[in-house]
């Protein structure tokens, strides 16, 4: 498995790890034998990052993960979030209080049955409490060894410069495919400089870059990203064009699109670690297939080209959650 340096702070991962979130929370159908089965599956070919949060079904994610790596703990990097947390009467809050920031990382520790975590990221900066108070007490955790390395989640350049001077940050982790390319601005060049790995979760879109989604009549009732803009069938009708260029690249090339797709997120630069998610094996396989795809200048200007930034039809959130991002 090629290798890649997470940060500056010599953690070395795999190029590609594996988002976990999906097999909790519904992008399709739910399968625990077979999540269980493609961690294991990821594990045996030496793609042993595995990403999570105790906000993904509220613990369930972590605990499915405790339940797949029983016995292969020193084998795993996990990292996992805290911070997005659901208020008392049912709504969505953040927490980055450095009291919350302890007793999240206890939960999570118990819920994943290990004595540390590899890292530990802030799922969504809040606002309400200096980024300096919520990354000293992780940097705490450090010290405890509890924690291995830090990082941050959906943060803005700005935030990201602050957390780092408190405390070395390893990774941000933020979306990041042909199809949200915002980051490329100032976040990406932000990271650059520090020498802070961008951690792209959603590089394959969730799922639309892939060419397989053609309505939302694709997508199973109770599907999350039914309530994604992007998702809408208005929307779907002018991204799916764009898509039609990866297709053709993937066609001439001998790849699939998926495959494209990842191998350009990997091209922009190489701390950059994506996380595609999947709940079957055969994807891990897919997916891994990328790492060995030298996309030419041509290749990549074209697919530039299809997807200019900030083009891309409909919010990649909700309303609501989109206030989340970028603080």
């Amino acid at each position: 498995m090629l290798k890649r340096k997470l940060g500056s702070q010599g953690l070395e991962v795999p190029a590609i790890g594996l988002g976990c979130m999906g097999m909790t929370i519904q992008y399709g159908a739910l399968d625990d034998e077979e999540s269980i089965a493609t961690i294991h599956h990821a594990l045996d070919i030496g793609l042993n990052l595995l990403n999570t949060s105790d906000a993904y079904g509220k613990g369930k994610n972590e605990t499915l993960i405790c339940t797949a790596i029983k016995d292969r703990r020193s084998d795993i990097l996990i990292n996992t979030k805290f911070g997005q947390m659901t208020k008392p009467d049912g709504s969505a809050g953040v927490d980055g209080r450095p009291e919350y920031v302890k007793e999240a990382c206890e939960a999570s520790l118990k819920r994943l049955k290990t004595d540390f975590i590899d890292i530990f990221s802030q799922h969504r900066v809040d606002t309400d409490v200096p980024i300096e108070e919520t990354v000293g007490s992780m940097a705490r955790l450090v010290e405890e060894g509890k924690v291995r390395y830090i990082g941050l989640s959906e943060a803005a350049p700005e935030t990201i410069r602050r957390a780092h001077e408190e405390f070395p940050i390893s990774c941000v982790e933020t979306e990041y495919s042909l199809w949200s390319r915002d980051v490329e601005a100032e976040i990406l060049p932000t990271c650059q400089e520090l020498g802070i790995s961008l951690m792209p979760y959603a590089p394959l879109g969730r799922g639309f870059l892939t060419g397989t989604i053609k309505s939302s009549g694709d997508l199973i009732e109770g599907d999350r990203r039914r309530d994604h803009p992007r998702f809408s069938d208005e929307n779907i009708s002018k991204n799916k064009i764009k898509v039609g260029v990866i297709e053709r690249v993937a066609e001439k090339s001998g790849f699939k699109p998926a495959q494209i797709a990842l191998a350009w997120v990997l091209a922009k630069n190489d701390r950059i670690v994506p996380i595609p998610g999947t709940k079957h094996r055969k994807f891990i396989d897919e997916n891994i297939r990328a790492v060995d795809i030298a996309l030419s200048e041509a290749q990549i200007e074209e697919l530039d080209d299809a997807f200019p930034v900030g083009e891309t039809s409909g919010e990649r959130y909700p309303a609501g959650q989109m206030k989340k991002l970028g603080l």
